[in-house]
């Protein structure tokens, strides 16, 4: 902003030499003016050179802020709750992450060069006028006066309409990331038509703020710039100095020095007007960046504590998810599963049964109660503690778009690719992944668009094997598995489970008939527990769901098949 300063005044130096060019013609015509000229030459390149400088300080400290900001707010991310960024939404988060970081980076690269100058040349300019002729002076101060009141009179709304824009950019962003993820959804079923229409309904109110906004303001800004750019301003100059020439009481020379130099006023004063509309909207873009880094984290011990074993005890935990209030999603659940042994959740869907596995992980804290590992409460743990014991594999498993290796060592780069080999043949990964071109080096896509989901589910299993917790949370593992595909997921899970404390949910029984204890949930409730047989032996809601897995398993086309809804 200095340098910017520096080059704002050398141009000033730039347009007086010039003048004084002129008065030495005025006077001795037949000598060249030299000194004058020199003078102007040498500051019009110095305004060259530091006015690049400054741009280029300007654009490398902003492109240093963006890494810094990201990076900020990446990190604040990973430590929220899972349900918080839920909530907020995938839009929402996107347009400060990248679009708001995107306006600070562009205010602080373009607009801090310019904001100096846009404050800067008119008043050192007005101040060189008024010692030139105080007359001329304030009839160009007039002209800049009546144009800005008009142009302040236009954004008299621009609070409000900024703020309606930006929520309706955040809707066109969520609606176009749902539109994209969903797009095998969309063309098997409605062709975009639904989908679709919710973007083009965002679409059009973001269009209809943005002509609300024009036709209040249109008219007035238009006529404000018409008058705050260096016409005008020379006109009224012109004709002004005109009538004092008539009356003798102007000095040529003076005349033609504030004609170059009002002609360079009116010209940065733009500059500063269109800024104040940036600062605007920067200053929304800081507010919604604040707002994110303020947001409440899980909180974090003060002393970290290490657990005794690896068993896991749930005491009269009770939990609903922020969205909505009204409904429990865990009420008083209670139980406890040693080191080493099986346990597996049960029930209907919406039962609670995922909640637990998430709330074992601390993507949330629980309302009432304690959940702990080895004697120790989760939340006397550190997130690294606390990741360090437990592995998940969930039916729905996320693959980032690199190579197989790089998703299989993801949270441990360091470990060699015979590591990676070996966790993938344990997780019966490895033939398919040898057979592939590329092998371990294959570029999965995103999201693992480019494999099987019976393939990526088993790269997920080799990325829990390798990180050798000794808790490992299976939910809904075989969900989506065709036979073929479940017998070597169910090969690769046992090898995993070996030796480990492991959660698991499941709706094909057939999964749980040999885990240490059943848990039988429902509406959130734990409404049973105990082994295989004694479950079916006690009657009730599990001995319900093992007769309709049973009638679903044996279920051919044009049979009998269970009724919608039986219980």
């Amino acid at each position: 902003m200095t340098l910017s300063g520096l080059a704002a005044l050398a141009s000033l130096g730039a347009l007086l030499f010039l003048a004084g060019s002129l008065r030495q013609l005025q006077d001795t015509p037949a000598v060249m003016p030299l000194y004058p000229l020199i003078g102007m030459i040498g500051c019009v390149v110095l305004t060259f050179v530091l006015r690049l400088q400054a741009f280029n300080l300007s654009h490398y400290a902003a492109f240093r802020l963006e890494k810094v900001l990201r990076g900020e707010l990446a990190c604040k991310l990973v430590k929220l709750s899972l349900g918080e960024l839920q909530r907020m939404g995938s839009g929402v988060l996107v347009k400060v992450i990248q679009d708001d970081v995107k306006s600070l980076h562009i205010f602080v690269a373009d607009s801090t060069p310019l904001y100096v100058r846009a404050v800067l040349m008119p008043l050192a300019t007005m101040a060189l006028l008024f010692s030139l002729d105080w007359r001329l002076a304030l009839a160009a101060l007039a002209v800049l006066v009546f144009g800005a009141v008009v142009l302040v009179l236009a954004r008299r709304s621009s609070g409000e309409m900024q703020q309606r824009y930006h929520q309706t950019r955040e809707q066109v962003s969520a609606a176009v990331i749902e539109f994209v993820q969903a797009m095998p959804v969309v063309r098997t079923f409605d062709s975009g038509s639904s989908s679709f229409g919710r973007y083009q309904h965002a679409l059009e109110n973001w269009v209809a703020v943005l002509k609300t906004w024009y036709r209040r303001a249109g008219y007035s800004a238009r006529f404000s710039f018409s008058i705050l750019n260096p016409l005008p301003t020379l006109s009224v100059l012109v004709w002004v100095g005109y009538g004092l020439m008539r009356h003798d009481s102007l000095d040529i020379s003076a005349w033609v020095a504030v004609l170059l130099l009002a002609s360079g006023m009116a010209e940065s004063v733009m500059p500063m007007m269109m800024l104040n509309h940036r600062v605007a909207q920067t200053r929304l873009s800081v507010q919604r960046i604040y707002q994110l880094l303020a947001m409440q984290e899980l909180p974090q011990p003060a002393f970290d504590r290490q657990p005794d074993d690896a068993s896991v005890t749930f005491k009269n935990v009770r939990f609903h998810y922020p969205q909505g209030r009204e409904v429990v999603a865990l009420n008083d659940v209670s139980f406890h599963l040693p080191a080493g042994k099986i346990i597996a959740l049960v029930g209907p869907s919406g039962a609670g049964k995922s909640t637990v596995t998430r709330l074992l992980l601390r993507f949330a804290d629980v309302d009432e109660g304690h959940i702990s590992i080895g004697g120790v409460d989760i939340r006397d743990m550190r997130t690294d503690t606390l990741m360090r014991q437990v592995s998940c594999v969930f039916q729905d498993n996320f693959l980032f778009a690199d190579t197989i290796a790089n998703n299989i060592r993801l949270g441990l780069p360091e470990m060699s690719m015979e590591a990676v080999m070996a966790a993938a043949k344990v997780a019966q990964a490895h033939d398919f992944i040898s057979a592939l071109p590329q092998g371990y080096d294959t570029l999965v896509g995103e999201r693992g668009v480019f494999l099987s989901g019976g393939q990526r589910q088993r790269i997920t299993i080799a990325r829990a094997i390798l990180q050798n917790r000794p808790i490992l949370v299976l939910d809904e593992a075989t969900a989506f598995a065709d036979p073929e595909n479940e017998a070597a997921l169910i090969k690769a899970l046992s090898a995993a489970m070996h030796g480990k404390t492991v959660i698991m949910v499941a709706h094909r029984l057939s999964m749980v008939t040999q885990a240490d204890q059943i848990l039988v949930f429902s509406q959130g409730q734990l409404v049973a527990s105990g082994d295989h047989a004694g479950l079916l032996a006690q009657g009730g809601l599990y001995q319900r769901l093992w007769q309709q897995y049973q009638q679903a398993q044996q279920w051919t086309p044009g049979g009998a098949g269970v009724a919608v809804g039986e219980k």
